[in-house]
């Protein structure tokens, strides 16, 4: 370095005409200076290198930048078609921002072809069975213990499967029915207490059922049919009387299912080991009381009520009414039973059992198919020796994606009458139907 800076000085003392004349360098001298040429040469190439590459380290930092500017920023929505607008959100809501408002209710419709043993006719019925409804149940906690509810609940079931009839193909009105009314309170550690219109605490304790034909198969068969009329069988054809009208099929059978549904006071005590007690007192000094069973155990599901009621009826005593239902729940095999008694002061009592052997099974995974085949036998309803006799068999499909289930039925009502009465003649029914749940 010594020798290129004395080389420069030099060159500067020496005058600018003294350039064009030959100057003798030395080969050692002339090598260093062509060596230093080469090494910033090679120190400028290095420095182009290393800006090249950090180039390249901020475009690819740019594009990451970009891209996540990219994902932050939300798809645009797509546009839909003026004939398909966008679908509303729910607008059920309570008026009342302390209840809470929930709407459900199912429609059930059936077609009927019935036999009196002259004509087949084919009748579009509502199934009285679970007939078509909606319902309005709202709920507010008052406290970690007691709930306040309310129920509105209205069926609307236009020619009801239970009162058309050969002489009513179709009912000239629709039905409309008040079936709850009602405000409660409900408590773990007290129990519930009810007022208005609802069960009673009989009501359903003749029906209890483990089978799920129970949409068109249960206790109280006159559901699908009761309005139908017996037909002498001695040929004429004529209907049978039976005092001011003619002798119906629910005449000769019921299951004295309580007091059904009324304006009532009820309390239904909390559950012990399964078992819970429920009383109401009813309009028109009516009364009834209940007992309930319900749980499952060493691969079985059991069910089972029992009441006795006060109908006040002219010449009528108590009401007896209780079922039970039995589900082995690995092969679906179940048994139901239901039986009553209704007392009277004048004549004989009447008496009503029944009996279902039932079969649950899985066949798709669109739901559960039920099959049932059940006998009854009802004493003394419409005049005192009187026996009827019925047996039935259905089949129900699920489709538990759709909430839907088709169903199918047939049942024979037949009726022996007391001795100097004039003999009917059998009554065949076949139901199809769907019932959908909303």
């Amino acid at each position: 370095m010594r020798r290129q800076l004395t080389m420069t000085a030099l060159l500067l003392c020496f005058p600018l005409t003294a350039v064009a004349q030959p100057i003798t360098v030395e080969p050692l001298v002339l090598q260093q200076m062509q060596e230093t040429i080469r090494q910033q040469q090679r120190q400028l190439q290095q420095q182009a290198e290393q800006i090249k590459a950090q180039t390249e380290v901020l475009q690819r930092l740019q594009q990451q930048i970009s891209t996540l500017q990219q994902a932050a920023v939300p798809a645009p929505k797509p546009v839909q078609a003026a004939s398909q607008p966008p679908t509303p959100p729910p607008v059920i809501t309570s008026g009342n921002d302390k209840i809470k408002l929930a709407l459900s209710g199912q429609i059930n419709r059936a077609v009927v072809v019935a036999n009196d043993g002259y004509n087949s006719t084919l009748y579009h019925v509502d199934n009285t069975v679970s007939n078509s409804r909606f319902r309005l149940v709202g709920t507010a906690g008052i406290s970690d213990d007691l709930i306040l509810g309310t129920r509105l609940e209205v069926a609307v079931s236009p020619d009801r499967s239970s009162a058309v009839s050969q002489q009513q193909k179709s009912l000239r009105d629709t039905y409309f029915d008040q079936r709850w009314v009602e405000i409660s309170l409900t408590s773990k550690t007290f129990g519930k207490l009810s007022i208005g219109k609802g069960d009673t605490a009989s009501n359903t304790t003749a029906e209890v059922d483990l089978s799920k034909t129970d949409v068109i198969q249960y206790a109280s068969i006159t559901d699908m049919g009761g309005g139908f009329l017996f037909r002498s069988k001695n040929g004429a054809k004529t209907f049978i009387p039976n005092g001011t009208s003619n002798l119906k099929v629910s005449d000769a059978f019921s299951s004295f299912d309580g007091l059904s549904r009324q304006s009532r006071l009820r309390y239904d005590s909390p559950s012990l080991y399964g078992f819970s007690l429920a009383g109401s007192l009813v309009s028109n000094q009516r009364s009834d009381l209940a007992l309930f069973w319900g749980g499952q155990g060493y691969g079985f599901k059991g069910a089972g009520a029992f009441a006795v009621s006060n109908p006040k009826l002219a010449s009528a005593g108590l009401l007896y009414d209780g079922s039970f239902s039995l589900l082995h729940s690995a092969t679906g095999l179940n048994l139901t039973l239901s039986g009553a008694l209704q007392q009277y002061t004048t004549r004989k009592d009447a008496t009503n059992l029944y009996g279902k052997l039932g079969w649950l099974a899985n066949f798709t995974n669109l739901g559960y198919t039920a099959f049932g085949v059940d006998y009854t036998r009802s004493q003394d309803l419409a005049q005192v020796g009187d026996k009827g006799y019925s047996v039935g068999a259905a089949v129900v499909q699920a489709f538990e994606k759709y909430a839907t289930e088709l169903y199918f039925q047939y049942r024979i009502f037949s009726l022996d009458r007391a001795a100097g009465t004039t003999p009917v003649a059998d009554i065949n029914i076949g139901t199809f139907g769907a019932r959908v749940k909303f």
